[in-house]
């Protein structure tokens, strides 16, 4: 396998890392925390798992230059679900579907192919898309953190990497 490859494959490993330990936060979760909010301009904790959960989804379809449309549509997909385990279930699927089209690039499109979001005015790189996934999801892995031990829930910085 080249070294391209290979990094491709750490870097969906670690996005795995982010989904498993997304999920076991999302699963903390009680009925009583979706309203959360630490301050009036963030986001509830509803707000911000529905985003974390669908943000394998609706950073495919940026990097497949899905329309303004088609993506507001994958973002507003799970308005009303506070299921914490079908939450977690969705993350879960729309991770492996991400990553499928990850393994199907030729390692000439991940390196070379560019596709350009319909709010950018420049493309970038599959390989470089890729990036900016793990780092989403992570940026907002952080949040829900947060917002867990703000809300007096047993979390603790070694359940992130378990």
């Amino acid at each position: 396998m080249s070294g391209t490859l290979q990094v491709r494959d750490h870097l969906l490993n670690e996005l795995e890392t982010g989904v498993r330990t997304g999920e076991a936060l999302i699963r903390k979760i009680r009925p009583e925390d979706w309203s959360f909010r630490p301050q009036d301009n963030f986001r509830s904790l509803l707000e911000l798992v529905h985003h974390f959960v669908l943000i394998p989804a609706s950073d495919l379809a940026i990097m497949q230059e899905k329309s303004e449309g088609e993506v507001g549509s994958i973002e507003t997909s799970l308005s009303g679900v506070e299921d914490p385990e079908r939450l977690a279930t969705t993350f879960r699927q729309n991770f492996e579907a991400y990553k499928a089209y990850i393994l199907s690039l030729s390692e000439d499109d991940y390196l070379n192919r560019s596709t350009k979001a319909f709010y950018m005015e420049h493309g970038h790189l599959q390989v470089q898309w890729q990036i900016e996934t793990v780092t989403h999801v992570f940026h907002h892995r952080s949040q829900i953190y947060n917002y867990l031990k703000q809300l007096g829930h047993e979390v603790n910085f070694f359940m992130l990497y378990a």
